[in-house]
């Protein structure tokens, strides 16, 4: 127990402590509070007691890095023990008692404080040598990628020592506290193994400087966090605390990648998109906060990983640092630099492919790719500065109802001689087939139309299409920052379905799928709406449609991020494919880690951004290290990219969508 001097020492540093952390952490409130729209309390009891789950389990982060997630782990775990240890740690302090007794309780708790002593000290450790002597490359960046100062200038590393030291030494000392204590009462406590292990080492102590050891590590174990309590915020072990209110506090979207709607009968909104921190919603202010600059999205960014100037990681860290820096000032509601000037180059902007990847690795729940997506929409609706190839596309929706800028009248060319009904000719069909611009004007992907017509008609299906009354979703607008037009497409698009009255709708491309069953409710649509691969699979299950598996050599199969990361959709094409052509071979990034093919977030419509390598070319060689002679794909734009791709190569690698092997088989 303390001395009387001790304890007022002790109160006084409490107070010292309480009121510079009050300003700390009330400066961080303000500046999150800086960002657009108002707290989501819907459903706050069931999202609350998810965001617990997910925090104590840590359930987003065991993704990859299963090394890595082990020790952040036993570090993680301990310091959440920590807080009842360190309450338990002021109790024994201030009374002459131990902390939940002597009996089963507080053996139990003073066992796992003495696990978790070790495991953190342990985990500690090794990431300190990770980043300090073995150097991961994985916590660096390449020179193209835009960085503030700040951190060029060793701020993450030094960030990283400071925190690791303190957590180092907090622990350590309170550690040792108990070893001194053990040596002081008896020698041995079986309750604590560890502790009673280093206490071998004060054998020999006199009783007196045993009690000098345990107040000194007392002191320095709880010091530690007095003092570190006003930089908490600054630092990246803030965290531990903000992660379980980005659990808490995520916008309940539809799917990972479903965009908030601009409303645009706002005639007071004076800005459209994210021009500055404060244009961005206050949920994606505290992103930085909750970042643990891990850089598990940069490892799985397509852009990143074929050399562009993109890392979601850096575009969090760097907001975190320009708010670290002018704290006051944007506390106190003062405007702040655009964020293009600091956080993200243009060029890194539009090298985003929207396969929201980032957002589904992240351990702590941060969405760097809507501040992308909104950061693009003020770079079309405010500035007009986008790329000029998109021009041809935006012309081509607005006018022709698609992005090829071809005649509406010429939609339905794919279907000559087939003998395809549209709501017209058939107004109640069991299901409406959305078709979709890519298989009804490009080429490659007609194939995909004609063959899904094909199984439609063996398995005797009552379908229909919209014919020329069918125009172009908005998915690529959307993605590069059209709000605008994306609104004007849907409400085109509401107005006809809504007429139609579909009971089903089936989407041959996943980007509709997202768009019509994820997106348009925000604007009156409400369609119950499936994959073509979800239909066909439905079709074999019930023995409407038969198929005898073809032998055609090694299949693959291409996850497409709109189909599987994005809406869950991962059985059913291989269900599909298991019936068309056997068992498939996996490649190595699949499933919700599939790589993009490189079309999405409007990239089919314009140039890709400077890299070492073109992402479809990336996807293809790794479809082709896995031993396939055909990628399977669900995807018109993965379709088209990965074909490109294997011309490329000139490996003979054949690329079809999931129709074209299922009609192949019937």
């Amino acid at each position: 127990m303390l001395t009387t001097v001790e304890k007022l020492l002790f109160i006084v540093a409490v107070l010292a402590t309480v009121y510079n952390g009050y300003w700390a952490f009330r400066k961080v409130y303000e500046v999150i509070r800086r960002g657009q729209g108002d707290v989501d309390d819907e459903n706050i009891g069931s999202r609350a007691w998810r965001a617990l789950v997910d925090w104590v389990t840590l359930r987003p982060t065991w993704k990859i890095r299963t090394t890595q997630d082990i020790f952040h782990a036993m570090i993680a775990w301990g310091f959440m023990f920590y807080f009842l240890v360190n309450f338990g740690d002021v109790i024994e302090g201030f009374f002459p008692i131990r902390f939940l007794g002597e009996g089963i309780i507080g053996n139990i708790y003073r066992f796992l404080a003495d696990v978790f002593s070790v495991s953190v000290i342990i985990g500690m450790i090794y990431f300190l040598v990770r980043r300090f002597i073995a150097k991961d490359p994985a916590l660096d960046y390449r020179e193209n990628i835009k960085l503030m100062d700040a951190v060029k200038q060793g701020g993450i590393k030094r960030d990283s020592l400071i925190v690791g030291l303190f957590i180092l030494f907090h622990v350590g000392f309170r550690f040792l506290g108990q070893s001194f204590y053990i040596a002081g009462h008896g020698g041995f406590d079986p309750f604590q193994p560890f502790a009673t292990l280093v206490s071998n080492l004060w054998l020999g102590m006199s009783e007196s400087a045993l009690v000098v050891g345990e107040h000194l590590s007392w002191w320095i174990a709880l010091g530690l966090i007095l003092a570190f309590v006003p930089y908490f915020p600054k630092s990246k072990h803030f965290h531990l605390i903000m992660a379980g209110f980005n659990f808490l506090t995520q916008p309940q979207r539809t799917s990972l990648a479903t965009l908030e709607p601009i409303d645009f009968d706002d005639e007071s909104l004076e800005q459209f998109g994210a021009a500055r921190l404060e244009d961005l919603s206050w949920s994606q202010i505290l992103d930085p906060y909750a970042c643990i600059m891990c850089n598990r999205c940069q490892d799985v960014c397509p852009a990143y990983a074929t050399g562009k100037e993109l890392s979601p990681s850096a575009l969090e860290i760097n907001k975190r640092y320009y708010i670290n820096a002018h704290v006051d000032s944007l506390a106190a509601g003062e405007p702040s630099a655009p964020l293009l000037d600091y956080a993200i180059s243009k060029s890194a902007v539009w090298a985003c492919t929207a396969c929201a990847a980032c957002v589904e690795i992240c351990p702590v729940g941060n969405e760097p790719m809507f501040d992308i997506l909104y950061m693009r929409r003020d770079q079309v609706l405010m500035e007009s500065d986008f790329p000029e190839e998109l021009q041809t596309a935006y012309t081509g929706m607005e006018r022709t109802g698609n992005p090829w800028k071809m005649s509406a009248a010429d939609r339905m060319n794919w279907a000559k001689g087939l003998d395809i009904p549209t709501v017209d000719e058939n107004p109640e069909p069991e299901i409406l087939w959305w078709v979709g611009c890519a298989p009804a004007y490009d080429m490659r992907a007609q194939a995909t139309a004609k063959a899904f017509a094909k199984i439609l008609k063996a398995a005797n299906v009552n379908f229909a299409v919209l014919g020329e009354r069918e125009s172009c979703t908005g998915d690529a607008a959307r993605r590069s920052g059209n709000e605008y037009l994306f609104f004007e497409l849907a409400q085109q698009n509401i107005e006809t379905l809504n007429e139609v009255n579909a009971p089903r709708i089936v989407a041959t491309c996943p980007h509709c799928l997202q768009t019509l069953g994820k997106e348009y409710y925000q604007y009156g649509g409400d369609y119950n709406v499936i994959h073509h691969s979800e239909f066909i699979a439905e079709l074999i299950e019930t023995g409407r449609l038969r198929v005898n598996p073809q032998t055609i050599g090694e299949v693959t199969y291409h996850d497409p991020c709109y189909l599987g990361r994005i809406n869950g959709v991962f059985e059913a094409p291989r269900q599909v494919l298991s019936f068309a052509v056997g068992d498939i071979v996996e490649m190595e990034r699949s499933g919700s880690k599939s790589f993009c093919c490189g079309a999405g977030g409007a990239q089919m419509w314009k140039e890709e951004e400077h890299g070492t390598e073109a992402v479809n070319m990336n996807r293809y060689k790794e479809a082709a290290a896995a031993g396939a002679s055909t990628i399977a794909v669900g995807c018109p734009f993965c379709l088209t990219m990965l074909t490109d791709a294997s011309k490329e190569a000139d490996e003979g690698v054949a690329v079809k969508d999931i129709a074209e092997l299922v009609a192949e088989a019937l």
